[in-house]
């Protein structure tokens, strides 16, 4: 799994990834808004749903790697096939690549399960 993750950047570059998981995220989820407020057909209630899924995940910083690329493929798709929207859809796309190409950050979930650990060996015993 620690493949998947270049490194768990901290300071101002971790606060810039954090920005971004968060924006991501709260786009993603306004899309689970338009569930309840338009009727929409079951496939995109469905592609919106697991957006929400995915912006939930993003958020807190849960397998980002994987879950950004889902998302790029899936905005890259929708971009090619629902014309109104495909400036967004490319947008969302780039940002969730990239995020999937630079990890988390230092302040995610992945960071502590999958992040390096310092192992301190106890002292000989003579």
């Amino acid at each position: 799994m620690r493949r998947l993750y270049s490194t768990f950047a901290g300071g101002w570059p971790g606060l810039g990834l954090i920005l971004m998981r968060f924006s991501l995220g709260a786009v993603l989820a306004s899309g689970a808004i338009c569930i309840h407020l338009n009727n929409l057909a079951v496939p995109m209630t469905i592609f919106y749903g697991l957006g929400a899924i995915a912006a939930i995940l993003l958020i807190v910083g849960l397998y980002t790697p994987i879950v950004g690329t889902i998302v790029a493929i899936a905005e890259g798709c929708r971009a090619v096939t629902v014309p109104p929207d495909r400036l967004v859809c490319f947008l969302l796309a780039a940002f969730s690549a990239a995020l999937a190409m630079l990890g988390p950050g230092f302040w995610s979930i992945d960071a502590r399960l999958f992040g390096w650990k310092r192992i301190e060996p106890s002292p000989r015993k003579r």
